[in-house]
């Protein structure tokens, strides 16, 4: 099978070939028809994520396929709704922390999640993890309220929009800050009630302004970091929840204490992944509500570029420039 792999880090990777995995018991194999890019594989290859696979290795976390082997008898299926034991052909969708790349990949068998009819393989590989991280941090770390004001920071983005749409959905009033009116646009679509140019000169002031008549803002939601999450902290009201979800702009926010002794503010932070290994239940179960969410109608992911296989280190270069609105998908 065809695999791309990352052979040394911050270098180019390298198409190649190797023999198709053989599932163990527990598992089963996927022939991969979509692979969604995440900024996270872009820090993985440079050497620079919290996960550090061995090298040679295949990148890609999330991927959306067709069962071709189970490697043993069938498994339940984790679904939206229960469904039947997993069988050859179903469509499934699944993460990891790197493999995703190839034609075929092996993945646990509860680990894979039955697509709805109406949800295609490039929607499956754009949805898990970014409207998983918007998820849990809104629902479960943060406890987003109805009438709660929430700040997203690079709200464009592959996970930023969709903190807009699911803070949207949970009835808060959602300020969207993103750079130039095209990917503000973006947001608005995607439920956006005030929008912020990123680039405005003075951010902190905008961000005020903007607030002011709701006594600022409840929940931030930082995908982005650097001088971003500084102006965010002065427009929170007291208690407010600061979310730090990654860092996209290479700059790591310093945090002054006593500021957010003042106001009683928290600050949290959020690995998605990092839920696979200490709390998979709570993971499977804001899963399961995105999918059912889906199903309804409620959400609709946002891919700006769909690749070809060959294409990939165009799509990482989309994550690198930060170019890409949405997610960048990969199709096979």
């Amino acid at each position: 099978m065809k695999i791309w792999q990352v052979a040394s880090l911050g270098g180019p990777p390298a198409q190649s070939e190797q023999p198709r995995p053989t599932p163990a018991p527990g598992f089963v194999q996927l022939k991969v028809a979509a692979v969604g890019l995440n900024f996270a594989d872009l820090l993985m290859a440079d050497g620079k994520y919290q996960e550090r696979p061995a090298l040679p290795f295949i990148p890609g976390m999330e991927f959306a396929g067709t069962i071709e082997a189970i490697g043993c008898t069938a498994v339940p299926a984790t679904s939206a709704s229960p469904g039947p034991d997993l069988s050859l052909g179903q469509r499934v969708a699944g993460f990891a922390t790197h493999g995703a790349l190839a034609e075929y990949i092996t993945a646990p068998a509860d680990q894979l999640i039955l697509l709805p009819d109406s949800m295609s393989f490039q929607q499956a590989a754009a949805f898990q993890i970014a409207y998983g991280t918007s998820h849990l941090a809104l629902w479960h770390k943060a406890r987003l309220q109805p009438g709660e004001t929430l700040l997203v920071l690079g709200a464009a983005g592959g996970v930023g929009l969709t903190a807009v749409e699911i803070g949207k959905r949970m009835g808060a009033r959602v300020v969207a800050c993103a750079r130039g009116s095209a990917k503000l646009e973006i947001a608005r679509a995607a439920g956006a009630d005030i929008l912020i140019d990123s680039d405005t000169p003075d951010l902190k002031a905008a961000l005020k302004a903007a607030t002011n008549d709701f006594g600022g803002v409840d929940v931030v939601y930082d995908p982005v970091g650097g001088p971003g999450f500084t102006a965010a902290l002065s427009a929170c009201r007291p208690e407010g929840r600061l979310l730090t979800i990654g860092f996209a702009s290479g700059q790591l926010p310093e945090i002054r204490a006593n500021h957010l002794l003042v106001k009683n503010l928290s600050v949290i932070g959020l690995y998605w992944g990092g839920y696979m290994t200490f709390a998979p239940h709570i993971l499977s179960n804001s899963l399961r509500t995105l999918f059912q969410w889906f199903a309804e109608g409620g959400l609709r992911p946002h891919i700006s570029h769909e690749l070809a296989f060959a294409d990939y280190p165009k799509g990482l270069e989309l994550l690198r420039t930060r170019t890409a609105t949405g997610k960048v998908v990969i199709t096979l």
